[in-house]
């Protein structure tokens, strides 16, 4: 189901509801980019550890912007039945009393979403506003000091449009005559709003549906009453929470503190941090605690399809919808009674008819739907030598099967295994380091290096000193061809790398400690040679 600005604020409560009752939540995100290739430094690296990696991502986090938050909603009606509401919501960044929010757009992403069928229109004119912990202190500061402005060219027009028509009624019309402005947006509604009542103590406006604005004609007295009704839906400390929009139900998803299920979902968690909670901060271990407190549960389904992987003969899948289809074929989940039934609502239909992959709802329902099925497959395991799967297993059995990868983030090429939100970070078995050893080639860099070996396998390269470099791949077998192929290379020579024989500090150190071996020796000679009196 699609929801842009004009039916968010309306369907606000149901999903506020739904989302409370929930068994779980999955989800998953669009951005305009997801690496910025300037600069080159910051290309993700298998040298890279977590914290490395943090700081990389944050800056793409900075640049890029979240174009559809996908969000499925699965409840568990009865049994081991779950009904699944699952929503594309378009977004976009606030231009309510902020300042304006820059982003950038790879045009390979764009491609990308391109390809997919995303509807840029959609995203770009009916996007929900909304806006994180300190856009909201400086828009309510402003608000404070009466000096806030409009960012948006688009609604600059809308409220000239409107207060032209408003001051061409008024001086013809009769108190409590009213009158009607139409086609506004939720953030709309309210500039309109706040200005008029700021600039004409003889009006009054009330919103009237989705994208109408009722103005009435009112003398001062009627004007003061009205102002200090409870009933006024208007107030200005009220408008902080219209004008977050979005940031309304990722606050409900926060309180409800249901687990959270996504895939490769570090960039998701980033982003929303960085969009709708805080901006994310420069250390590593406080953006870990920070998401833990938000979200005290994860569940990274590619984690846990990793080790079903490991532990069972799966076929080799690429991408989440090929997950999704190998748990439904009939060879790797025979019709069992005790298999979760997953049941899409009626608004939500669609996506039990065709599959819309990079739909951010979509991919959501895919994500949840696929951590059922393998928390199924390994509760299978788990008591296939014992007792049989007892009839409708519930959720929390589930989360018990599940235990060892709860907040465990998949991390992609890396020198860790996973990001662990509750813990240390777990470690990644790599094959050895190899090193190169170049002769007889001056100004090699690791550009040249790279070029050399990609067409064998894929390397990632750092230098260790003027005419050697450091390789790392992540699979053994790639590490032994190249091996074999370079045993005999005239000018490149490549072994394992040995930190007591390669690296430039042992190496340094070892020559220091010569040096001065070599001088106490001499010392020592000196000092034992007879002296001759003259």
């Amino acid at each position: 189901m699609d929801v842009g600005t004009g039916g968010f604020e309306g369907l606000l409560p149901s999903l506020q509801d739904r989302v409370h009752r929930a068994a779980f939540l999955a989800l998953d995100l669009e951005f305009t980019g997801l690496h910025s290739p300037f600069p080159p430094s910051n290309e993700p690296s298998l040298f890279d550890s977590p914290e490395e990696r943090y700081l990389k991502a944050r800056q793409n986090v900075q640049r890029f912007t979240v174009t559809q938050f996908g969000l499925a909603i699965f409840s568990n009606e009865n049994s081991n039945k779950y009904l699944v509401h699952s929503y594309n919501f378009f977004v976009l960044p606030s231009t309510l009393g902020v300042p304006d929010v820059e982003f950038s757009l790879s045009a390979s992403s764009i491609q990308f979403l391109s390809h997919y069928g995303f509807d840029f229109n959609k995203f770009l004119k009916d996007g929900i506003p909304y806006m994180n912990e300190a856009q909201e202190k400086i828009l309510s500061q402003h608000l404070l000091e009466g000096n806030w402005k409009i960012t948006s060219a688009m609604d600059r027009d809308v409220l000239k449009k409107a207060i032209d028509e408003v001051t061409s009624w008024i001086t013809a019309a009769e108190e409590d005559e009213t009158m009607t402005l139409e086609d506004l947006s939720g953030c709309q509604m309210l500039v309109v709003q706040l200005t008029l009542r700021q600039a004409l103590q003889n009006i009054w406006t009330q919103p009237l549906g989705d994208k109408k604005v009722m103005v009435k004609k009112v003398s001062p007295q009627d004007r003061q009453l009205l102002e200090n009704s409870p009933h006024d839906c208007f107030q200005k400390e009220r408008i902080p929470l219209s004008a977050r929009g979005f940031t309304n139900l990722f606050q409900t998803i926060v309180k409800a503190k249901k687990p959270l299920v996504g895939h490769n979902m570090l960039m998701d968690l980033m982003h929303l941090h960085d969009k709708f909670y805080k901006p994310l901060p420069e250390s590593y271990e406080e953006f870990k605690r920070n998401i833990h407190d938000l979200f005290p549960v994860l569940i990274d389904t590619k984690t846990v399809t990793k080790s079903v992987w490991k532990k069972c003969s799966f076929p080799r899948v690429s991408n989440l919808l090929e997950v999704y289809t190998v748990f439904c074929s009939s060879s790797q989940n025979p019709k069992d009674p005790t298999c979760p039934e997953i049941a899409l609502a009626s608004d939500c239909s669609r996506y039990a008819e065709k599959s819309s992959p990079h739909e951010a709802g979509y991919d959501a329902f895919l994500c949840g739907s696929v951590l059922l099925m393998s928390a199924h497959f390994l509760l299978c395991r788990s008591t296939e030598c014992r007792d049989a799967v007892e009839a409708d297993p519930s959720f929390p059995q589930y989360l018990t099967v599940l235990a060892e990868y709860l907040n465990q983030v998949n991390f992609i090429r890396g020198s860790a295994s996973s990001i662990n939100f509750s813990g240390e970070d777990g470690r990644c078995r790599h094959p050895p380091l190899l090193v190169v050893h170049v002769r007889g080639c001056p100004g090699l860099n690791e550009r040249h290096i790279y070029q050399e070996f990609k067409a064998l396998c894929r390397f990632d390269v750092r230098r260790l000193s003027k005419n050697q470099f450091i390789l790392l791949a992540n699979k053994f077998k790639h590490v032994r061809l190249v091996l074999s192929r370079y045993k005999h290379h005239p000018r490149l020579q490549v072994s394992i790398y040995r930190h007591w024989k390669h690296s430039p500090h042992i190496s340094c150190l070892l020559q220091v400690s010569s040096i001065v071996a070599l001088w106490s020796l001499l010392a020592f000679v000196l000092g034992r040679a007879p002296c001759h009196s003259l």
